[in-house]
C-alpha cells in the first residue's frame, strides 16, 4: 500500500512540473507575436512607471527602442535561419557579432544619458545589470548542470 502511495505521489508530481513547463513556455510564445510598436510600447510604459519618465522623455525612448528591437529581431531570424541550416558561425563572424552588440550597448547608454537624468540614470543601469543577471540565470538553467550547487563551489576551490 505503500508503494501505491508513493508511485502515486510521484507520478503526480511529474505531471504538475511538466504542465507548469508547458505553460511557461506558452508565455514566450504571446509575446513573441507581438509587434515591434507594441513591444516598445510597453517597454516605455514599464520604464516610465520604474523610472517616473516624462512624456518628452517617453517620445524620446519609444524610437531608440524600436530601433533596437527591430534589430534583434532580425539577428535572431538570421540565426534561427543558420540554425535550421546547421550553420555554425566561424570565430571571425561570433566576434564581430558580439562586437556589434558592444557597440550597441555603448550607443544605447550614451543616448541614455542624454535624455535620462542622474537618478534615473541610476536606476535604469540597476535594471540592466538585473537583466543581465537574470538572463544568465536562465541561460545556466538551460544546460544540464541544474541544481548541482555542490558541483559549482568545489570547482570554485570552496
Amino acid at each position: 500500500m505503500k508503494k501505491l502511495a508513493s508511485i502515486l505521489v510521484f507520478v503526480f508530481a511529474v505531471t504538475f512540473t511538466t504542465q507548469a513547463q508547458k505553460k511557461r513556455q506558452g508565455n514566450g510564445e504571446r509575446i513573441s507575436k507581438l509587434s515591434i510598436e507594441q513591444h516598445a510600447s510597453l517597454a516605455v510604459k514599464k520604464m516610465s512607471l520604474t523610472l517616473d519618465l516624462s512624456k518628452n522623455q517617453q517620445e524620446q525612448i519609444k524610437p531608440l527602442l524600436m530601433a533596437q528591437m527591430a534589430e534583434r529581431k532580425a539577428s535572431m531570424a538570421k540565426r534561427k535561419a543558420n540554425r535550421t541550416a546547421n550553420k555554425r558561425p566561424t570565430a571571425d563572424e561570433m566576434y564581430a557579432m558580439q562586437n556589434k552588440q558592444l557597440d550597441n550597448k555603448i550607443t544605447m547608454k550614451n543616448r541614455m544619458k542624454d535624455i535620462l537624468d542622474k537618478e534615473q540614470l541610476v536606476k535604469f543601469e540597476e535594471m540592466q545589470k538585473a537583466r543581465g543577471k537574470m538572463a544568465m540565470n536562465n541561460r545556466k538553467g538551460s544546460k544540464n548542470n541544474k541544481g548541482n550547487k555542490k558541483g559549482n563551489k568545489t570547482q570554485q576551490g570552496k
